[in-house]
């Protein structure tokens, strides 16, 4: 019981509810989940650094809270954990850095960054992450997880 001033007083009850919509692992984030959820397949996904332009109309997940974090490798590993995808693009003029990196994870098809800025346009949403190394954007098409 806590007594506030003037003598009122407030009971708090605190209960576990079983079968919570809480989820315990994987992607947490809900505006993300929901979004990898709504992709049909063909239909693409941007990770981009913290200085990608985000075109105007399309819906921006914005996970960014200073350089660096969160970073967008953490980012596109959980993405990948919950996404099926059919093809990626990324940057010709990402370093070699980074292109090993992106690599390790997926194979790739390389675009311009002018190309990959077009092709933002018309995906279901641009995730904006803390990234601070030029050139770290992907776009992820949705393949089917079946057949």
């Amino acid at each position: 019981m806590i007594r506030g001033g003037g003598g009122a007083s407030l009971t708090a009850t605190v209960s576990f509810r079983e079968g919570s919509d809480m989820k315990k692992t994987g992607l947490l984030h809900a505006e993300l989940s929901r979004t990898i959820a709504a992709l049909g397949h063909g239909d693409c996904l941007v990770i981009g650094d913290a200085g990608l332009p985000v075109p105007a109309g399309t819906p921006c997940i914005d996970l960014a809270v200073c350089l660096g974090v969160p970073d967008l490798w953490s980012v596109l590993d959980t993405v990948l954990g919950e996404m099926q995808v059919e093809r990626a693009l990324i940057a010709t003029e990402a370093s070699p850095e980074v292109r090993t990196a992106f690599e390790a994870r997926l194979p790739c098809g390389y675009v311009s960054h002018d190309a990959l800025k077009q092709a933002s346009a018309g995906a279901r949403a641009v995730v904006r992450t803390g990234e601070a190394t030029p050139y770290a954007n992907i776009v992820l098409y949705a393949g089917v997880a079946f057949g």
